[in-house]
């Protein structure tokens, strides 16, 4: 068959979807790419799929351009015509499944977070979860990656309850990040937040927190990995992250195509995120790796630890809450940061093994014997 994945960025299908691809091509089918190129396109081809540009503003409102990046994906399906779609993110989830409604493409939307359209009750609001439900109508099964977002999407009767399957997000790649050993050694504790570097992520929070916990750990480091986006609205300019280095409250590592060094070097992966994420990847790779996590009590991102055995939750948008927690960490002992790690490794394992997430997209491919009406 001729499958085709869709989503928002080369990046995220690259590093988040290159188990599925592999086992789709493994079958003998055909993968093709439909997003925006960008730097991790080269990793694409490098994995022999067919890759399309899709030229889209990731957080624009325009109506024309909406309509616009609509069409542009329906005369792809038309032209294309694979044989199924699996899209990922929310303009390329609404308009690849009205396009696929409208062609009679099977199609299978991956809920990879909610976005504003349920931040309120307003006019656009009501407009995006109207196109949702056109979107969703057909679809024989929709991913969800926490249980949070599936709840919202049920009782707003987006989507039924036998279609709404639960995946433990995008699921971590366990042979590829192996548990590492930790390193035993008391006050020196080394955090580190690896993330696109966005406001959202809760950075300004970490730093915060970093400069609370330096007066009281001066032998902690505080470290700071991934790329700039300035395409997002909540975007950290190089600028003020360059500043936070020279004065000396973090170390920024830059980004990185391989973040497992970074992750293993580390004593605890933090990521103080303040909005509803899918399931965040970091925080899988993180657990696979052995490393406890400190995130947020929020959807997607308290589903990635058992507080008080793989991490520690806290607040959203609270810098004294997060400075607790990270020192709780701190106070800990060699002996209980390890036994954190290895029952972040063993959740993994029996959780978050990314053979699920493929299993369950393999099982949803059409037979000869369905139609799509």
């Amino acid at each position: 068959m001729r499958i085709l994945l869709t989503g928002n960025t080369c990046f995220k299908i690259a590093n988040f979807r290159e188990g599925l691809i592999r086992a789709l091509q493994s079958e003998g089918h055909d993968v093709l790419v439909l997003a925006p190129l960008d730097d991790y396109a080269s990793k694409l081809r490098a994995l022999s799929v067919a890759l399309h540009d899709l030229p889209m503003d990731r957080n624009g409102t325009s109506p024309l351009a909406e309509v616009a990046l609509l069409r542009r994906i329906a005369r792809f399906l038309r032209r294309e015509r694979p044989d199924i779609v699996f899209s990922y993110t929310i303009k390329n989830n609404i308009y690849a499944g009205l396009a696929c409604r409208w062609l009679g493409i099977p199609f299978i939307p991956n809920v990879t977070g909610l976005g504003p359209a349920f931040n309120g009750d307003g006019v656009l609001n009501r407009v995006v979860r109207g196109l949702y439900r056109q979107a969703f109508a057909r679809t024989s099964a929709v991913f969800f990656q926490n249980p949070d977002d599936r709840a919202v999407f049920l009782q707003t009767g987006l989507v039924s309850e036998p279609r709404a399957q639960l995946l433990p997000g995008s699921g971590v790649d366990l042979t590829h990040f192996s548990a590492q050993p930790m390193r035993r050694t008391g006050d020196d504790v080394t955090f580190i937040l690896a993330a696109r570097l966005l406001w959202d992520k809760g950075i300004g929070l970490f730093v915060d927190a970093a400069r609370q916990l330096s007066k009281t750990h001066p032998r902690a480091r505080f470290q700071l990995l991934g790329p700039a986006d300035p395409d997002s609205r909540s975007g950290i300019p190089l600028e003020q992250i360059e500043a936070w280095s020279r004065e000396g409250v973090i170390e920024y590592l830059g980004q990185t195509t391989d973040v497992r060094p970074a992750l293993a070097g580390a004593d605890c992966v933090v990521l103080p995120s303040w909005y509803r994420e899918g399931t965040p990847r970091v925080l899988l790779e993180a657990a696979a790796t052995g490393r406890p996590v400190i995130t947020t009590d929020m959807p997607g991102c308290r589903d990635a630890v058992e507080d008080g055995t793989t991490g520690f939750l806290c607040a959203p948008r609270d810098v004294d809450a997060l400075a607790a927690a990270m020192g709780r960490f701190a106070a800990l002992s060699g002996d209980t940061r390890e036994a954190m790690g290895r029952a972040a490794r063993e959740r993994a394992e029996t959780t978050f093994d990314e053979a699920i997430v493929i299993d369950a997209y393999l099982e949803r491919l059409p037979r000869e014997n369905v139609t799509v009406k």
